[in-house]
């Protein structure tokens, strides 16, 4: 007989012993990619470790950490890179530990992503297996290494970091930890300007959740119930240990096995100051460029406007892989973005008919929207696109369910594969 009338706690934060197999798999696939980049690098006479710490994006920010904002590339054409247009966290993390260890200023961050990274990976094991089970967290954590564009977890950029301080405050509000996920989508928007996903997600949240508290309240007063038991927004879920208990019900979630029913319950205020938190970080950066360069609150478009950055709903994207089709071997690439953008759209999909609880939802919409849509560096999506691992949920999901020895031979091939693509990738044209 299950225990349904005694409340509990919101579920803790994963022990590192449960999340220990997620963890050492993706120390497996990440030394992998090191490994092939290292002798991919040697064999052309490269330094792997240059590559990971002193090429494109790293440089803009160990620039920033070593002199602080201020430096800026007029071009030819009359565009103006500025590195206001990379946000202060990585920089201020460097600059700490480069003053605390021998490191320079590349290798603390490369020390950063890669510390970043291991975070990253734990925060997703603990969403995926809130909602869907530990062998399928261990799934989602394999497949999020095994991208093909996985060795920018391990370089100097921020991917990394933004997406562990994503997924950590995603975890927050899915079990009602409020303040906690406020503070981390404020890092998180110190971190990349797509940190507004996060702050959407915390914000979806709390709406919904004081929508329902009123709602629920309002019952209350009216006597209105469907039973003979207190209506407090608690939903039954299945623990660990296959055992029913009355939890609080998370905005959004779904009633399938081992989704999460995280708390309505807590306090008003936590709510309300979750939610007050979240977008603090990017919007005092925003201003602060703003300020800086004179251009009031709009001034951070400015400056993504000197990149040429923007937002036009797709449109110079779908232009730009209607191009490839102009030509032949180029039309291979266009059929082959044609085709993941295609897959991505069809994830979502699928994540909104199993019923992901709508902070993912929202969270992921966001990222794929920011990244799709933005009208410059199409070759910069592969990177861009990583913070949505929400999105491989729908797949962690079947690996999880398929029989073991196919699910390892799956990702054993998938980590092979991205390895050598990412050392390929790397000594190439590699992520702008």
């Amino acid at each position: 007989m299950t225990d349904l009338e005694t409340p509990v706690a919101a579920p803790r934060v994963p022990a590192l012993r449960r999340a220990a197999p997620a963890l050492l798999g993706y120390v497996a696939v990440r030394a992998l990619g090191l490994l092939a980049l290292a002798v991919w690098s040697g064999a052309r006479g490269k330094s792997a470790y240059v590559l990971l710490t002193a090429r494109w994006d790293s440089l803009w920010y160990a620039r920033v950490a070593g002199g602080g904002y201020g430096y800026e590339v007029r071009l030819p054409n009359g565009d103006v890179h500025s590195d206001l247009a990379f946000f202060p966290l990585l920089p201020w993390l460097e600059r700490l530990l480069h003053a605390l260890t021998p490191l320079s200023y590349g290798g603390a961050g490369l020390t950063v992503a890669l510390l970043a990274s291991l975070a990253a990976a734990w925060g997703v094991f603990a969403v995926a297996d809130l909602v869907h089970g530990p062998r399928a967290g261990v799934c989602a954590v394999l497949l999020w290494a095994v991208l093909p564009v996985g060795i920018v977890q391990s370089m100097a950029y921020s991917e990394s970091l933004f997406t562990a301080l994503a997924a950590w405050s995603l975890y927050a509000v899915l079990t009602g930890r409020w303040v906690s996920a406020g503070v981390l989508a404020a890092l998180a928007g110190l971190t990349r300007p797509v940190g507004l996903a996060v702050v959407a997600a915390v914000w979806a949240a709390g709406v919904v959740s004081f929508v329902r508290a009123r709602s629920a309240g309002v019952r209350d007063r009216g006597g209105e119930h469907s039973s003979g038991a207190p209506d407090d927004g608690c939903a039954p879920a299945e623990s660990g240990a296959a055992r029913t208990r009355r939890v609080p019900r998370v905005p959004g979630a779904s009633s399938a096995p081992h989704a999460p029913d995280a708390t309505e319950g807590a306090p008003a205020w936590r709510r309300g100051l979750g939610m007050l938190l979240a977008p603090v970080g990017a919007a005092v950066y925003v201003l602060w460029v703003g300020h800086r360069t004179g251009k009031g609150p709009l001034g951070y478009l400015d400056v993504q406007a000197g990149w040429r950055n923007g937002f036009d709903g797709g449109y110079a994207f779908a232009r730009f892989v209607a191009d490839k089709f102009t030509s032949f071997p180029s039309a291979l690439a266009g059929a082959g973005l044609t085709v993941g953008v295609c897959l991505l759209l069809w994830l979502y999909v699928i994540g909104v008919r199993q019923g992901q609880p709508l902070p993912l939802l929202v969270y992921t919409g966001v990222v794929l929207a920011l990244a799709l849509c933005a009208s410059s560096y199409f070759g910069s999506k592969p990177r861009l696109l990583m913070p949505a691992f929400p999105v491989l949920l729908p797949l962690a999901r079947a690996l999880a369910d398929a029989r073991p020895r196919r699910s390892a031979l799956v990702t054993a091939a998938l980590a092979v594969a991205s390895a050598v693509y990412g050392a390929f990738w790397l000594n190439g044209s590699g992520p702008p």
